[in-house]
């Protein structure tokens, strides 16, 4: 297979994360994390927006909300919050707060989030100051449109990649700091996930070899698309059988996430990170095309 990987226009982020696919606005919005950034690659334009949220520091995620052309949803710290942006402006505003968790874990941040098929938010914590592998304070939450946030998963690492399969009735989570993509049942009426399964494992032979899984996303036939945050790669994986259908390689090691998009759903945006001082092109996203594979656009919020 032959893909092409190409970069974003001026689509540097020091810590690219969360992308998410806008049909109604053919927009690839992400966030620059540590920036407390908001990023949209117009796909018409083919040019890349940046605005900085005030008062905060960080951006763990961006979701439009549904229904709200010009607002989004964002992790700011623990907090989640309503942003309002139209897309172009250099400046953003917290317009209100949806929820916040883990209020006294001040050491915590809110990190990657999507909503479900139905528009219900799944999102999680992990530690922010001092070893996330040492410390599994992080969870991963539920919360839906007039209700109370709800604990899916405690002793969590980083909680990382999200991903639902509706033909099969799965809900695919990663936890970076146990090395592996779990696979649960998944009740889409409820939102309820039941009976993990270890589906794909990256630990190596020692501990300073493994590599580091991160965001998630899926394709129409139900392949995983598996970002590794030191392994300069992507692994195409097909959860029932566990076994790697392609290895899509990147001129840098962090890859953070990826996201199908694009007017056909057929392009792979992919987002890296520039930490501990990576040289260039470490930051950039990319696009992959060629792959002769589609995805799902990504899920509105529902509030």
């Amino acid at each position: 297979m032959s893909y092409k990987i190409e970069p974003l226009p001026d689509s540097y982020a020091g810590l690219g994360e969360g992308p998410h696919w806008d049909v109604a606005r053919q927009s690839l919005y992400f966030v620059d994390l540590e920036a407390g950034s908001l990023m949209r690659y117009d796909f018409k334009q083919n040019k890349t927006y940046k605005t900085k949220i005030e008062g905060e520091t960080l951006a763990g995620f961006v979701l439009p909300v549904e229904g709200r052309p010009q607002e989004f949803a964002v992790g700011c710290g623990r907090r989640v919050v309503i942003v309002n942006w139209d897309g172009v402006s250099p400046t953003a505003k917290v317009v209100r707060t949806l929820f916040e968790v883990q209020p006294l874990m001040d050491k915590n941040r809110l990190n990657d989030a999507k909503a479900d098929p139905r528009g219900r938010f799944f999102g999680g914590t992990m530690r922010y100051i001092g070893d996330e592998f040492e410390f599994r304070h992080g969870e991963l939450y539920r919360w839906e449109a007039g209700g109370q946030t709800s604990v899916i998963k405690g002793d969590v690492g980083i909680s990382n990649g999200l991903a639902w399969d509706e033909k099969a009735k799965k809900f695919y989570y990663i936890d970076t700091t146990d090395y592996e993509v779990k696979s649960y049942d998944y009740d889409f009426e409820t939102g309820v996930a039941t009976n993990p399964k270890v589906i794909f494992n990256l630990r190596k032979t020692s501990p300073k070899d493994h590599l580091l899984p991160d965001g998630l996303t899926i394709d129409t036939e139900g392949n995983l698309y598996v970002a590794t945050f030191n392994g300069a790669t992507i692994f195409k994986v097909n959860p029932s059988t566990g076994k790697v259908l392609l290895e899509i390689k990147f001129p840098t090691k962090q890859i953070t996430s990826a996201a199908f998009g694009g007017p056909n759903l057929d392009i792979l945006y992919v987002t890296t990170a520039a930490k501990f001082d990576q040289p260039a092109p470490a930051g950039t996203t990319y696009k992959v095309t060629g792959l002769n594979a589609t995805g799902y656009p990504g899920v509105n919020l529902r509030v």
